[in-house]
């Protein structure tokens, strides 16, 4: 099953409709994210999903007023860890541990590598490889999305710090990095809804070395 014909339906959705989305299609759509690969299958990240209308409303005023912030069914916050905290790695590796019937312990040489190594960098860095493992869960979430024929659009254009303040992640260890409003596109009003999807070549993109 080929994912290429959603790729290809998708695009950035400039004007949403308003139409709820079903909650089946938003938990395939949050399932996919949480089923992607990360760094030491650690998942340095959370996803914070928002229905309510005014806490909408206030994360566009902070999102230089985009609207499909407030016009989309469900908004969701990809939120980063802020650095790799050595009991949150613990917790991954007992959680992992017990999942698969293994001895307490067992992947501790593993565990204690991954710690030495994600720990030996500067915070700012730990939180930039974090937030580069969320990458991975975005492109997930926008073509489940895209299979499901709903729309969406990554945004990083937004107030990192205020949102953190307004939705008090710092409190939960963790940064905002980008959001993703779900929902169906306003083909009416919508400039971009009928274009063509302009890629770069596969000649211009890709080098073969044999």
């Amino acid at each position: 099953m080929s994912i290429i014909p959603a790729l290809q339906w998708r695009y950035a959705t400039k004007k949403m409709n308003g139409e709820k989305v079903s909650q089946d299609k938003v938990n395939s759509i949050l399932e996919a994210a949480r089923l992607a690969p990360t760094s030491s299958g650690l998942q340095p990240f959370e996803m914070i999903v928002i229905t309510n209308q005014a806490l909408k409303e206030k994360i566009k005023a902070l999102a230089f007023n985009q609207t499909q912030l407030t016009d989309c069914s469900h908004l969701v916050i990809f939120a980063a860890w802020n650095y790799y905290d050595i009991n949150r790695i613990n917790y991954y590796f007992d959680y992992y541990e017990k999942e698969r019937d293994l001895p307490k312990g067992f992947s501790d040489n593993y565990k204690n590598n991954v710690t030495k190594q994600l720990t030996s960098m500067s915070l700012e860095h730990q939180f930039e490889h974090a937030s580069r493992q969320v990458y991975i869960a975005l492109g997930m979430a926008l073509t489940e999305a895209g299979a499901l024929e709903v729309d969406s659009i990554p945004m990083e254009g937004f107030i990192n710090h205020e949102v953190d303040k307004l939705l008090n992640l710092e409190e939960k260890g963790l940064k905002s990095v980008v959001i993703l409003p779900i929902g169906y596109r306003d083909a009416e009003n919508d400039w971009q809804a009928e274009l063509k999807k302009v890629r770069k070549t596969a000649t211009d993109m890709i080098t073969c070395i044999d």
